[in-house]
């Protein structure tokens, strides 16, 4: 199949969930012999990068603002992509979904996958919010499949909408890094921090971290990893606890995210919005003992292999870490079944199976609509025109 992944920052991931989804899938699709093309935006892919690990890179510019930047560079990528033949498009957050309206026109088949139920999200004012509350209501219009990756968001179309849509989950790898040279340049030591890994913005709950580790009486640090291109003031809040146990290194990708992710005493995942969230799996992938805020979306992802706090309570999350540094034994045999439980129902590769099944589905389905529509064009000029007789000789 000519397949093109759209409506991410692109590849080499260098960013969040979408990104490191947009890598695995489109190299993993290649290696399978298909022909896969990844957009990305051009303030975060290098013009000059034409190819990624046998993946072609169109990389195209965008307006740079928070309620623009995806929408303006999905349109143009959208725009670009009509014309090449692709036999099917994936389009990657919900706030996209007006576009798969384009290559529906021109019969090429296009799935959608939503994330989570975006509008929910403090960072977007009233005008982001409606447009997401539009865009949802769009993704049952215009793309041939919705994708969905936690079943709770599969059930709220379902139960909301009466949507179908395929559940496919995020996915992880398991292999443990060879070296510690990230942990040794930020001065930590293996087993000696607990880790939190999000993109640092208001709900996915930063600062109630950093106070309830305040609160914990442990010689062990707290490493607070990411970076939002829109939060300069909440990131700017962050940074003012006195605690000299917290650390904010910034964004860490790649090798040296890797490397922190396995060698933690303990994750901590407290976001409340989204599907299942890639740090919270990968963390699962690593063997981690996990303490999560308590949502429905984290609950399902960790299914009792983990410790879930009740939502977004500091005094809860600040129990729950100090048990979990008082009395490490006892949470020991969950670190080994969240690992089993990554193995077995968030393999790379299984994921993508699931999603060259779904693709290959959809482009069968169109290839079929075709032949009939020809079918039946060719019966009704057989019709009107019926073949002329010929006249015996006589």
């Amino acid at each position: 199949m000519k397949i093109a992944i759209l409506g991410t920052r692109g590849i080499p991931a260098n960013y969040g969930g979408f990104e490191i989804f947009a890598e695995q899938c489109a190299v993993r699709l290649a290696l399978r012999g298909h022909e896969v093309t990844v957009y990305g935006r051009s303030h975060y892919v290098p013009g000059s990068l034409r190819t990624y690990r046998d993946v072609r890179l169109v990389v195209l510019p965008t307006l740079r603002w928070k309620y623009t930047d995806t929408v303006v560079h999905t349109f143009l990528s959208v725009l670009h992509a009509l014309p090449q033949r692709y036999d099917v498009l994936l389009i990657c957050n919900a706030a996209n979904s007006l576009f798969a309206l384009f290559p529906r026109i021109f019969r090429v088949p296009v799935a959608v996958n939503v994330d989570g139920i975006e509008r929910r999200r403090k960072k977007w004012n009233w005008l982001g919010r409606a447009y997401y509350a539009i865009s949802e209501r769009l993704s049952l219009w215009f793309p041939d499949a919705i994708v969905t990756d936690a079943q709770v968001i599969e059930r709220y179309y379902r139960e909301n909408y009466g949507a179908r849509s395929f559940f496919i989950p995020y996915g992880t790898v398991t292999e443990k890094p060879a070296t510690t040279e990230t942990l040794e340049r930020l001065g930590l030591s293996p087993g000696g921090y607990f880790l939190y890994v999000s993109r640092l913005e208001p709900e996915n709950n930063a600062h109630l971290v950093i106070q309830a580790f305040e609160r914990v009486r442990t010689g062990k640090r707290l490493v607070v990893v990411g970076d939002a291109p829109y939060a300069t003031r909440y990131i700017r809040q962050l940074k003012q606890t006195r605690d000299p146990r917290i650390l904010l290194p910034g964004a860490i990708y790649g090798p040296g995210y890797r490397q922190l992710q396995a060698h933690a005493f303990c994750y901590i995942h407290a976001t409340e919005v989204g599907g299942s969230h890639p740090a919270l799996i990968e963390a699962m992938g690593q063997g981690n003992l996990i303490v999560a805020n308590g949502t429905p979306e984290n609950a399902e992802v960790l299914s009792n292999t983990g410790v879930l706090y009740r939502v977004n309570d500091v005094e809860d999350l600040a129990r729950c870490l100090q048990d979990a540094e008082d009395h490490p034994q006892v949470y020991a045999t969950l670190r080994q079944a969240a690992l089993h439980r990554a193995q077995a129902c968030y393999s790379w590769d299984k994921v993508v199976s699931e999603y060259e099944e779904l693709l290959s589905g959809l482009v069968a389905r169109r290839n079929t609509r075709s032949v009939r529509s020809a079918t039946l064009l060719s019966s009704s000029d057989d019709r009107r025109n019926p073949p002329a007789r010929s006249h015996r000789q006589i």
